[in-house]
C-alpha cells in the first residue's frame, strides 16, 4: 500500500500533528529557529510512521467466522465466533471489530482487541437472537486498525458472509398411533416366514455376492434358476404436511399471528413424524413441494424458515399439489379460514384411502371482534369443519392460545377432536351443550 493511501486513514489527532508541523515549519523559516524546525520535522514524521505501520498490518490479517449453531429456532440464541490471526512479523495496534448484521438480529457488535503479536491469533465471540423466522446474512466483518498513539485508523472489510437460518419453534409432541401410518411401497410388504410359511417367501434371481444361506430351493427347482429370498422390506410410512399460506385465511401480526402458529405446528409435526421414521413431504398452496429423504427434517425446516403469506394462494392449487404425488399415507394439514366451497375442494384428498387430519385454525380468535362479528366467524368456522368431516377428514379445532402438544392426541381420535355436534352448533349459532 502506498504512503498516500495510508495517509487517508489519519485520524483527527494525526491530521492535527501534520497541521502543527506545518505551522512550526513556517514559524521556523520566519524566525530562523533551527530547533523549531526540528520539532516540525518530528511532528510530521510521527503520523507518517503511524500510517506506514498501520498500512503494513492491514493486508496481513486472516479472519474466519463460525456460527454455533447455523440453524436456530425462533427465540433461541446463536453464538458467533470470530478468529483473527496476524500473519505478519510485526505486532498490530488496537483492533476494533464490527460485524454487520441485519436489523432482525440486533445492533452491530463491536469488539476491541488490544494487540496481536507476530503470528498470533485470537478469538472473540458474541451472541445474536432472532424472534422472526428467516435466513439472515452475518457479515462482512469490518476491522479497524489503529496505531498505539491513535494517529491513524484504517479499515479492512473481509468479504466472507455466513448465513444463520432461524427456523420455526418446534414443540415436542406425545406419541400417538395414527391410522394409515403404514402405507406406501417397497419391494414387498413385511413378510414373516413363521406366519406365512416357507412357500410364501418373496424371491428374486441370485446375484453375485448374495449369501448362499438365502437360497430358496423350492423356487430354484420350480424355475430352473438359482433364486434367493428377498430381504424383508416393510412398506414405507409416508406423510404429507400441508401448510395453508393464503393471506386472507390468517389473522394477527408478527410472531403471534395465526400463520406463525400454523408454521410452528407444521415444523413440529414434520420433526415428530421424521423421528418416527416417516418419509415426509411439505406442500403449500404457492408451489412449494419439498420431499425430505436423506436430509431428514432439516430440509423442510429450512423451507419453513422462509415461507411467507401469499395473496395469490389458492386451495385448488394446494389440493392439486398434494394429489400430484399422493398415493396414500397420512395427510396432515394446517388450514386457516375456509369457505364451504374450499372445504369441498379439500375432500378430493381423501382419494386412495388417505388418512387426512386437519388442524382447522379459527383465525378470527386472533382478533378482538364485537359479539355479532364473533358469532358470524364462529358459524363460518363450524361450517368449514362440518364440510371437512362429511368427506371423512378428522378435524381438530384451533383457537388462539391453544398449544399443539395438547391438541396432537386428538389427531388419532377421529371426529372426537371436533365433534359433529360442536360443528353443527357453531354453524347454526347455538351452544354445543344444548339441543
Amino acid at each position: 500500500m502506498s504512503v498516500r493511501e495510508a495517509l487517508r486513514g489519519l485520524t483527527t489527532r494525526g491530521r492535527s500533528f501534520l497541521a502543527a508541523a506545518a505551522a512550526a515549519a513556517v514559524s521556523a523559516l520566519i524566525l530562523g529557529e533551527k530547533d523549531l524546525l526540528r520539532v516540525a520535522i518530528l511532528l510530521a514524521i510521527l503520523p507518517i510512521l503511524a500510517a506506514a505501520y498501520v498500512g503494513r498490518s492491514r493486508y496481513r490479517l486472516a479472519c474466519s467466522r463460525s456460527l454455533q449453531p447455523q440453524r436456530a429456532p425462533v427465540g433461541a440464541s446463536a453464538r458467533v465466533v470470530l478468529r483473527l490471526q496476524n500473519m505478519s512479523r510485526l505486532p498490530t495496534g488496537t483492533l476494533l471489530l464490527e460485524d454487520r448484521l441485519p436489523y432482525a438480529l440486533g445492533s452491530r457488535p463491536r469488539v476491541v482487541l488490544e494487540r496481536l503479536g507476530a503470528r498470533q491469533a485470537s478469538s472473540v465471540a458474541y451472541t445474536v437472537r432472532a424472534d422472526v423466522r428467516g435466513k439472515y446474512e452475518v457479515g462482512p466483518l469490518v476491522v479497524r486498525l489503529t496505531d498505539p498513539f491513535g494517529l491513524c485508523e484504517l479499515t479492512r472489510s473481509f468479504p466472507s458472509v455466513d448465513r444463520l437460518t432461524v427456523i420455526p419453534q418446534v414443540h415436542p409432541l406425545p406419541t400417538v398411533r395414527l391410522a394409515g401410518e403404514y402405507a406406501g411401497a417397497g419391494d414387498s410388504r413385511a413378510r414373516s416366514v413363521a406366519v406365512h410359511g416357507e412357500d410364501d417367501a418373496a424371491t428374486r434371481e441370485y446375484r453375485r455376492g448374495d449369501d448362499l444361506r438365502r437360497v430358496h430351493w423350492k423356487s430354484t427347482a420350480r424355475t430352473g434358476e438359482l433364486m434367493v429370498r428377498r430381504e424383508e422390506q416393510p412398506w414405507e410410512s409416508r406423510a404429507t404436511v400441508v401448510l395453508d399460506t393464503r393471506a386472507y385465511a390468517h389473522r394477527g401480526e408478527g410472531p403471534t399471528a395465526s400463520f406463525e402458529w400454523a408454521v410452528s405446528a407444521a415444523a413440529s409435526v414434520a420433526v415428530h413424524l421424521s423421528q418416527a421414521g416417516y418419509k415426509l413431504r411439505l406442500v403449500t398452496d404457492v408451489g412449494v413441494d419439498t420431499e425430505a429423504v436423506e436430509a431428514g427434517e432439516g430440509l423442510l425446516l429450512d423451507h419453513l424458515a422462509d415461507v411467507r403469506l401469499d395473496k395469490r394462494g389458492d386451495i385448488g392449487q394446494l389440493v392439486e399439489g398434494v394429489r400430484r404425488r399422493n398415493d396414500g399415507g397420512l395427510v396432515i394439514a394446517m388450514l386457516g379460514a375456509l369457505t364451504p366451497a374450499e372445504s369441498e375442494l379439500l375432500s378430493g384428498l381423501r382419494a386412495n384411502n388417505a388418512t387426512c387430519v386437519a388442524f382447522l385454525i379459527d383465525s378470527s380468535t386472533w382478533l378482538t371482534l364485537p359479539p355479532e362479528a364473533r358469532a358470524e366467524a364462529g358459524r363460518a368456522h363450524g361450517a368449514a369443519a362440518l364440510g371437512l368431516m362429511r368427506s371423512g377428514w378428522r378435524v381438530v379445532g384451533v383457537t388462539h392460545g391453544t398449544k399443539l402438544p395438547t391438541l396432537w392426541p386428538q389427531a388419532a381420535r377421529g371426529s372426537q377432536g371436533f365433534t359433529w355436534r360442536a360443528a353443527m352448533a357453531e354453524t347454526v349459532g347455538i351452544a354445543p351443550g344444548r339441543s
